[in-house]
């Protein structure tokens, strides 16, 4: 479960980092704080962190139990690939919004397979006790 530790932390790692940019963005458009509207570039980097923690909300949880009932190695790939997946919808939400579907998608189906796989993996588990 270390790895799978590493995995969570690498995800939110990311959403800081996302988070920082949001920061700065603020100064290149010249949106002042606690505005959330202003540049559409700015109003982009500022939905991709709130979507960011959306999925965070899910994969955290689901990435844990995933390692705990099915498989800490599966779930890590998984995770990684989630990761991966978030850094896609970013770049396709920054440049062009109706762009990201590519990377939302494989972000929701990250998280998809880990909470149906962690279900399954309680439930054949407490079958067996």
């Amino acid at each position: 479960m270390v790895w799978v530790s590493a995995v969570i932390l690498l995800a939110v790692l990311q959403y800081v980092v996302i988070g920082v940019f949001v920061g700065m963005a603020r100064g290149w458009y010249g949106v002042a704080a606690p505005a959330t509207t202003g540049h559409p570039k700015f109003e982009r980097w500022f939905r991709v962190h709130q979507n960011s923690l959306e999925m965070l909300m899910a994969f955290v949880p689901a990435m844990w139990l995933y390692g705990w009932w099915v498989s800490p190695t599966w779930a890590v790939g998984i995770g990684l690939v989630f990761v991966a997946a978030r850094i896609i919808y970013s770049i396709q939400y920054i440049n062009e919004p109706r762009s990201r579907q590519f990377g939302a998608g494989l972000s929701f189906l990250s998280v998809f397979v880990l909470v149906i796989g962690g279900i399954w993996g309680a439930i054949r588990i407490g079958l067996t006790n």
